[in-house]
């Protein structure tokens, strides 16, 4: 993969640049590469696999939330992790977190709109640690090589930046602690918000006002959630 080929915001591509001349990354390159010629539908689209990337530029990173791969149906996927595109439904998980939103903070969202760009443009990196997924098949690119590329981009922002807000909901995003300097970062655990973990302690975590007032303590704007 090159620059021209991924279409990356040159503030990662800084750090990132090498990564994507590593084995690991051609052959994933390659691999996505046969899976259209096949005529296999992945997601998210091409030029929104980094979609998280290009909305948040590295520099501008205040909250990092982890996610697993993307949603595995058509038109869900659009590169920020929990989020849809405008005019598609919220799935369950992302339903859970607006409830939470509201509970902790007072904020009513609108149901229909899961979109969540405008977190993505204050600072919230919506980061999945698998960037593609194929439709219909929930981890299908897992061992694809996505897990060492995004161990390390969390890896670059805790060496590089200070003062981050790591969100880490369920077992798969807390694995990554061990990635994480608690010294330099706050980080916040709790289960997952899928309907299957939700009321095992996500709701009532309250990781919303959590994260803000901690950036506010360190002098960084708060998120408009």
């Amino acid at each position: 993969m090159d620059k021209q080929t991924i279409q990356l915001h040159h503030s990662w591509l800084a750090h990132l640049k090498n990564e994507f001349q590593k084995d690991y990354m051609v052959t994933l390159k390659y691999k996505l590469q046969e899976l259209k010629k096949n005529k296999i539908i992945f997601y998210p689209r091409g030029e929104q696999i980094f979609n998280a990337f290009n909305l948040t530029p590295f520099d501008k990173v205040k909250v990092v939330i982890l996610g697993q791969d993307p949603y595995h149906g058509p038109n869900q996927a659009h590169g920020l992790c929990f989020s849809v595109p405008n005019s598609v439904k919220p799935p369950p998980s992302l339903v859970n977190i607006f409830k939470e939103l509201q509970s902790d903070i007072g904020k009513i969202i609108n149901p229909g709109n899961g979109n969540l760009e405008h977190w993505a443009e204050q600072g919230v990196f919506l980061l999945n640690t698998t960037l593609t997924v194929e439709q219909s098949k929930p981890l299908s690119h897992q061992n694809y090589g996505w897990g060492e590329f995004t161990d390390k981009v969390i890896s670059v922002i805790d060496n590089h930046l200070e003062n981050i807000v790591f969100i880490l909901w369920g077992a798969f995003a807390q694995s990554k602690k061990n990635l994480i300097d608690s010294k330099k970062h706050l980080i916040l655990t709790a289960p997952h918000p899928s309907p299957l973990s939700a009321h095992r302690g996500f709701f009532g975590s309250k990781p919303f006002s959590q994260t803000n007032t901690f950036l506010q303590s360190k002098q960084i704007d708060k998120i408009i959630w």
